[in-house]
């Protein structure tokens, strides 16, 4: 507590599990709620596998890592809690270039403008959403799940401006009494289809036969399961958790 209180620097504790991260975050909140505590949690799925992380754990990641970089600007200090494997898998670059989309009540918006930008960070447009990812439109309402979010959230329009946002429960679809101002909308996935990234996919097609039915839908712009194994063949700089924290972060391995 006094070294992060003095410090500027950050100081990372890399646990040996998930658990035990979790666990030390919820003590250091206990114990000092000045102090500000990022859990930075890992895939559940391996790198290599043709399965993509849930939708929950890529927000919680890029909320993270958007944070470390707001604080590493700031110069403050905070702590980091990660276990080793998340501390190894090597992370996106370029992550500043994709900040969430800010809403907010009483701004005017263009909903088939929204509608692109959530297909362009990965959430998927449905009938109804019932999981986080997932967006519908009916008329000038958007219902929206985004990956950080408790709840789903049904956003009204009059004509473009956003008249009210509430809550409402994917299990009947009822809004809940609930009055929301202001939300961030982080990317369904980590890999996001750039032009840059389907254009060296459509490269990609005849190179690699077995992947030709994944690589034609990369490049025609459509998200597909399993396309973030694929992130350092299509030219994503990928790099350490370090390129977020900075140089002279602390670190600190338990056991």
């Amino acid at each position: 507590n006094q070294w992060l209180a003095e410090s500027k620097v950050p100081m990372v504790v890399v646990t040996p599990s998930s658990r035990q991260a979790e666990e030390i975050a919820s003590a250091c909140k206990e114990l000092n709620s000045l102090i500000e505590v990022i859990e930075f949690p890992s895939w559940e799925t391996l790198p290599h596998e043709r399965l993509s992380p849930a939708a929950e754990t890529v927000g919680r990641r890029l909320k993270a890592l958007h944070r470390m970089l707001q604080l590493k600007a700031e110069s403050k200090p905070y702590l980091v809690l990660m276990s080793v494997r998340a501390a190894l898998q090597p992370v996106l670059g370029g992550l500043e270039g994709h900040p969430p989309i800010l809403i907010s009540r009483g701004n005017e918006y263009l909903l088939p403008e929204l509608a692109l930008k959530l297909i362009e960070i990965g959430y998927q447009r449905v009938d109804m959403v019932v999981k986080r990812g997932e967006f519908a439109i009916r008329g000038g309402i958007l219902d929206v799940f985004p990956t950080t979010s408790e709840h789903a959230l049904r956003l009204e329009f009059f004509g473009d401006e956003l008249e009210d946002v509430r809550e409402f429960s994917v299990a009947d679809q009822r809004s809940i009494d609930s009055q929301v101002d202001h939300l961030d909308i982080y990317p369904a996935r980590e890999l996001l289809i750039t032009p840059q990234v389907a254009l060296r996919a459509r490269e990609m097609v005849h190179e690699f036969p077995n992947l030709t039915q994944m690589l034609e839908k990369i490049s025609n712009g459509m998200p597909v399961e399993g396309m973030e194994s694929l992130a350092p063949a299509l030219g994503v700089k990928l790099g350490p958790i370090t390129d977020y924290l900075g140089k002279d972060a602390v670190v600190v391995l338990q056991d």
